[in-house]
């Protein structure tokens, strides 16, 4: 993996991003010792990598959040420590950031200080959500939020997924839009995240060499 060491996740709502990004803080943790994962939406309420809290702690990921700790109060109280995380070379640094254009509007704040350091922003596509399944609906949300950000898009991620009902057809389907939209931008795909039950099964080799097998680590079992 030559990522960058900071490592932005953004994408649009219903996208998957924080379940990549929390997977992604985790295979992290396999390489570098200081890990650090910053949870900046604002945006969604539902699930939050803040909400993992516990789960970071014990696998020694260090979790930077809003000071508010009731995950039920959704105020836009940002981390105090942000600056560290950005600017600290010694910290692999991912920040999960809210799925849309007002989402990336906390980044923007950030955008100067990102700027001066070495970094990737990925951005996570799931073919199946209305708003993204085609060229030109992602093409369309990839301008917002980097004119938003004043931040540029370095990486895409399929993560074109059903959940736990996602089939190999889903993520074929997810990797050829996102190769359409690569084509379009120039922009590369980075890693293609699938379920780990549907990842042993996929056979399409452009989407085997940039497999990133994941946990839902988000959603607990009950849920489907």
């Amino acid at each position: 993996m030559h990522d960058k060491r900071l490592v932005i996740v953004i994408g649009h709502y219903g996208s998957g991003k924080t379940e990549f990004a929390v997977n992604y803080a985790v295979k992290m943790k396999e390489i570098y010792e200081n890990v650090s994962i910053a949870d900046l939406d604002i945006v969604n309420p539902y699930f939050r990598s803040r909400e993992k809290r516990k789960f970071f702690e014990e696998i020694g990921i260090k979790l930077s959040d809003s000071s508010i700790r009731n995950t039920a109060i959704d105020l836009p109280a940002l981390p105090a420590e942000m600056m560290g995380v950005i600017a600290n070379p010694n910290i692999k640094s991912i920040l999960d950031v809210g799925g849309d254009p007002v989402g990336a509007r906390v980044l923007a704040r950030y955008a100067e200080q990102i700027k001066n350091v070495e970094y990737d922003m990925f951005y996570v596509i799931n073919g199946n959500r209305p708003d993204t399944s085609t060229v030109e609906g992602v093409l369309k949300y990839m301008k917002l939020i980097e004119t938003t950000s004043r931040l540029k898009i370095t990486g895409l991620v399929n993560n074109t997924h059903m959940l736990k009902a996602t089939t190999v057809e889903d993520v074929e389907f997810g990797h050829e839009l996102t190769k359409k939209v690569s084509w379009e931008t120039d922009i590369p795909i980075r890693y293609e995240a699938v379920i780990k039950e549907t990842a042993d099964k996929i056979k399409n080799q452009d989407i085997i060499e940039k497999l990133f097998p994941i946990n839902l680590y988000m959603r607990e079992e009950w849920m489907s």
